[in-house]
C-alpha cells in the first residue's frame, strides 16, 4: 500500500492510498490507535472516502506537523506490511444480508441497457458481495463497490427524479446504494427493502459502515408492508399524534416548567449547539453554529458552556415569551443586533434579566448576517445523534423554529456582566478578507492565481450549506475534474465544473466529488457566518505556520472579551 499524506487546511490531512480496502484497513488502524491513546492529542475522527481517508485534528491542541509525520510513519508501517500491535487484529466488518423485492421503476430499463432481463439483472446483483466504500451523501447513504461489469456500467439517470422513496435499492456510476430516507436522487431504482438503515434515536444510528460487506436476497412483494421501527406494537393502541403548526411540522412542547414560547419566528431562526462530533463516517454533517465566535461570546455572557445550545438568528429575529425567570444575552458581529424587551429597547452584547411572562424580541441584524441568542442554561429541545443542532442538509435536529414551539430551558448559572466589542468590527459595504490555506488537490498555477488575485461576490443562492462565490470582475471560470470522492471539512473550497468557488458551511455533505483548492483557515471560520448575499471578499494566502498562530491569537482575544460578574456596569 502506497500513501501520500497531504495537509488539508490546518485542522485536518487527507491521506491517498491505492484501494478502497486499503482505505478501510488505514482508517481502522488509526481509529485504533486513537482509542487506545498512542495517537497524538488532538486526532479527531476519520471519514473513508473512495480510496482516500480524511484524519480530523483539534487545532489548539497539537501542531499539524507532528501529527503529519505520526501519520506518515503509520502508513509507512502498512506500506511494509507490519502494523502497530494495538492494531494488528482485523476490524470486525460486519456482513449484513438485506432482503429486497425487486420491483424498482428502472429494473426493465436497466436490463435494456446490460442486455438481459430483469430476472438475470436481480440473479448478477444477488450473486455479488458489494462492499461499503464510505457513507455519503445523506445519513446512513452506503456507496457499495463490487458490482458485476455489466451493472457497473450502467449510468446514473439524465435527471434525478425529486424524491425517491426511503429503502429504494438503486445502482448508479459503479455504485449501488439503498435510499435510508426519502430524498432526491438520480440512480436507476431496482426495488426496495423493508429494512431501516438509518434511525436516528437509536445508536449506532447507521446499519451499515465503511469496510462492511453486503449481499442482496430476493423476496416476494407482501401487501400492506409495514416499516421497521414505526408505529407501535401490534394489539396496542397508536400514541396520538404529536401537535403539528400551519406548515405541518411537528411543534417542540416543553417538558418542564420553564420553557420559551416561540410568539414569532423571525426569518430563519434555528437552535444550534457545538454540533455532532464523530458521526462523519456515517454521512451525518456535524452543523453547529455558522458564527461559532458570536455563539460562544453569547453563550459566556450567561455562564454557559461554549457549546451549550443558543437559538442562531439569520437577518431577522424571533419573539419568545418567557416562562419562568431567566438571563439572556444576544451578540452579533460588528454593529450589533435590535432586541426589545416588552416593546422596550435594550443594548444588545449584555445580560438582560428577563422575568417570567416577559417578551424578548429580536429584529434586524444590523451589518452582519446572522446573531445569537442565548439563555442561561442553554436551550434544552431534545438530543438527536448526540446533539440539538438543527441541519439544513438532512433535516436532523428540531429544524427552522416555528410558532408555537416551546422551548425547555436548562439549569442556570451564574451569568458574566461586560463584553468587550471587537477591535475590527463588520461595516457595512465592507470588503472582507479571509485567509486560506492552498490544497489539498492540485489545480493548475493560473487557477490559485484567479482564486487569490480577485475579489469575490457571495451568491443568493449561499446558505449554512455553503457559500456560493462568483467573480466580481465577470471574468470566465476554468472548469475542473472530479475527484475520487472524499471527504470534506468546514471552510473547503470547492471548484465545480463551472469554475465558481463554493465554500462549505456547517451543513455541508461529509463527503464530496469536487476538488478543493484551499480551505478557510479555522481562526476566520467565523467570518464566513456573517457573509451576507451581495459582500465582496477577498481570499488571502497564508502557509500554515501563519495559520497556527492566527488561531493561537483568536483564542486569546476571545478569552478577554468577556468579564465582570452580573449585575454590574464596570466589569468588576
Amino acid at each position: 500500500m502506497q500513501a501520500e499524506v497531504t495537509p488539508y487546511g490546518d485542522s485536518a490531512f487527507l491521506i491517498e492510498v491505492d484501494s478502497v480496502a486499503d482505505a478501510h484497513r488505514l482508517a481502522t488502524v488509526i481509529e485504533r490507535e486513537r482509542s487506545s491513546g498512542a495517537a497524538p492529542a488532538g486526532v479527531g475522527e476519520t471519514v473513508v472516502g473512495y480510496g482516500n481517508v480524511v484524519v480530523h485534528l483539534d487545532p489548539l491542541t497539537v501542531p499539524p506537523e507532528s501529527t503529519e509525520q505520526w501519520l506518515a510513519a503509520l502508513a509507512l508501517q502498512l506500506e511494509n506490511g507490519a502494523p502497530s500491535p494495538a492494531s494488528r487484529s482485523p476490524h470486525d466488518h460486519r456482513h449484513v444480508d438485506i432482503p429486497v423485492t425487486f420491483d424498482g421503476a428502472d429494473l426493465e430499463a436497466v436490463a435494456t441497457m446490460v442486455r438481459a432481463t430483469p430476472p438475470e439483472v436481480v440473479e448478477l446483483l444477488t450473486a455479488a458481495e458489494l462492499t461499503v466504500a464510505f457513507i455519503g451523501f445523506a445519513p446512513g447513504f452506503p456507496y457499495l463497490v463490487g458490482l458485476p461489469a455489466a451493472l457497473a456500467s450502467v449510468p446514473r439517470r439524465s435527471s434525478p427524479r425529486t424524491s425517491v422513496p426511503r429503502g429504494s435499492l438503486a445502482i448508479g456510476g459503479g455504485f449501488a446504494s439503498v435510499y435510508p430516507e426519502s430524498t432526491p436522487g438520480g440512480w436507476m431504482l431496482l426495488g426496495r427493502t423493508e429494512m431501516r438503515l438509518f434511525d436516528p434515536t437509536r445508536a449506532p444510528y447507521a446499519l451499515l459502515s465503511p469496510g462492511d460487506t453486503v449481499r442482496f436476497s430476493e423476496r416476494p412483494a407482501e401487501p400492506g408492508p409495514t416499516v421497521i421501527g414505526a408505529g407501535s406494537r401490534a394489539g396496542s393502541p397508536s400514541p396520538p399524534p404529536p401537535p403539528t403548526d400551519s406548515r405541518g411540522r411537528e411543534r417542540l412542547v416543553n417538558r418542564g416548567d420553564r420553557f420559551a414560547e416561540i410568539l414569532d419566528a423571525g426569518l430563519l431562526s434555528m437552535i444550534e449547539d457545538g454540533g455532532r462530533r464523530s458521526v462523519a463516517a456515517l454521512g451525518i454533517p456535524r452543523a453547529g453554529p455558522a458564527d461559532p465566535e458570536a455563539m460562544r461570546l453569547a453563550n459566556r455572557l450567561v455562564g454557559n458552556a461554549d457549546d451549550d445550545a443558543a437559538i442562531e438568528i439569520t437577518a431577522a429575529g424571533p419573539r419568545l415569551r418567557f416562562h419562568g425567570d431567566a438571563h439572556v444575552a444576544v451578540v452579533a458581529a460588528g454593529d450589533g443586533v435590535d432586541v426589545s424587551l416588552d416593546g422596550h429597547a435594550v443594548v444588545g452584547g449584555v445580560v438582560v434579566p428577563v422575568h417570567s411572562g416577559q417578551v424578548v424580541a429580536v429584529g434586524h441584524v444590523r451589518t452582519a448576517l446572522r446573531a445569537y441568542l442565548a439563555v442561561g442554561g442553554g436551550f434544552d429541545p431534545p438530543v438527536i445523534v448526540g446533539s440539538r443542532s438543527s441541519d439544513l442538509l438532512t433535516g436532523l435536529g428540531p429544524g427552522p423554529l416555528g410558532v408555537g414551539d416551546r422551548l425547555d430551558l436548562g439549569t442556570p448559572s451564574r451569568p458574566h456582566g461586560f463584553l468587550r466589542h471587537s477591535a475590527d468590527p463588520t461595516l457595512p459595504g465592507r470588503q472582507h478578507r479571509v485567509r486560506v490555506l492552498s490544497g489539498p488537490h492540485r489545480f493548475p498555477p493560473a487557477q490559485w492565481d484567479r482564486l487569490v488575485s480577485h475579489p469575490w461576490l457571495v451568491g443568493e443562492a449561499s446558505n449554512r450549506i455553503g457559500i456560493r462565490l462568483t467573480a466580481q470582475d465577470h471574468s470566465d471560470g476554468t472548469d475542473s475534474d472530479p475527484i475520487p470522492s472524499a471527504g470534506m471539512v468546514n471552510g473547503a473550497i470547492q471548484i465545480p465544473p463551472d469554475g465558481n468557488p463554493i465554500i462549505l458551511m456547517p451543513d455541508h455533505a461529509t463527503v464530496g466529488g469536487y476538488p478543493v483548492i484551499a480551505c478557510v483557515i479555522a481562526a476566520d471560520l467565523s467570518i464566513l457566518g456573517r457573509l451576507r448575499p451581495g459582500d465582496s471578499l477577498v481570499l488571502a494566502a497564508v502557509d500554515r505556520s501563519a495559520a497556527f498562530r492566527a488561531w493561537i491569537q483568536s483564542e486569546r482575544k476571545l478569552d478577554q472579551r468577556v468579564s465582570g460578574w452580573f449585575p454590574t456596569a464596570t466589569a468588576t
